[in-house]
């Protein structure tokens, strides 16, 4: 049985994002009675402002802040002393990682990698979890992430190959899924390769999903959908797999 104190956490999504400014409301107060809270995590600077000032309106929003690879050629000095003032307010670092996607020449790569370790340091030193993009840089994300000591490191949205779920259950990392798995075959073999105790489940919206969901922007609403899946792939019950899930999440956050 579920008890009254369960909750369901989106592990990753970027509600500081403009698509979501008009409806916050209303997204919160249907995070509410839905009993899901959220890990908000930014990109870049302003981002990480919006989701600081998120986390005050609501007990249910927990902020990550740090900087998308994408954005790695902005200032990083103003996020670690954004991140350093505000260190007991933070739940997490994030979102954090490599992309070569975003450059076009090893010295863009090589900024990248600078304000990843930076924020690895921080999150090392502040005793925070980090949430992780590691598009087609998982070789490369492995032996930097084992430089570091961290709480609590999570690979959103996991996209390697077997091999490299393999090597994330060995190191202890928290890989999540989100609602491309609900019709995803290959999403599908990789949760139920994935330690119970290592699964969390993310939407990433503002992210559009195509398939049953219509390509909508991701909602936090979807992921009872996706814990719904997961039960099935998992042959457990719904409210076996939430306090899965939950147990999961408090551990990956320290809480």
């Amino acid at each position: 049985m579920v008890t009254l104190m369960s909750w369901l956490t989106d592990a990753h999504v970027h509600l500081s994002d403009k698509e979501f400014s008009e409806d916050l409301p209303y997204v919160i107060t249907n995070m509410d009675k839905m009993k899901i809270k959220a890990c908000c995590v930014s990109i870049d600077y302003q981002s990480s402002l919006s989701t600081l000032e998120l986390g005050k309106k609501s007990s249910l929003i927990l902020p990550f802040v740090g900087i998308h690879p994408e954005k790695a050629n902005e200032d990083l000095n103003t996020v670690v002393d954004l991140i350093n003032e505000n260190a007991v307010t933070i739940s997490g670092i994030g979102e954090i990682g490599l992309d070569k996607t975003y450059v076009s020449d090893e010295r863009g790569f090589s900024r990248q990698v600078e304000v990843f370790q930076k924020m690895l340091s921080l999150a090392e030193k502040l005793g925070k979890p980090v949430s992780i993009h590691s598009r087609k840089t998982l070789d490369e994300i492995f032996p930097i992430l084992q430089s570091y000591s961290l709480k609590g490191v999570l690979l959103h949205w996991f996209a390697g190959s077997k091999k490299q779920l393999q090597q994330a259950m060995d190191l202890s990392y928290y890989v999540s899924y989100g609602p491309a798995m609900v019709y995803s075959e290959d999403k599908q073999i990789l949760l139920l390769h994935t330690d119970l105790d290592k699964i969390l489940l993310e939407t990433d919206g503002p992210v559009r999903f195509s398939r049953c969901f219509g390509q909508k922007t991701a909602q936090i609403a979807f992921l009872p959908s996706v814990l719904f899946c997961t039960a099935n792939l998992l042959g457990k019950s719904y409210d076996e797999t939430l306090l899965i899930i939950e147990k999961n999440m408090s551990t990956y956050l320290g809480v």
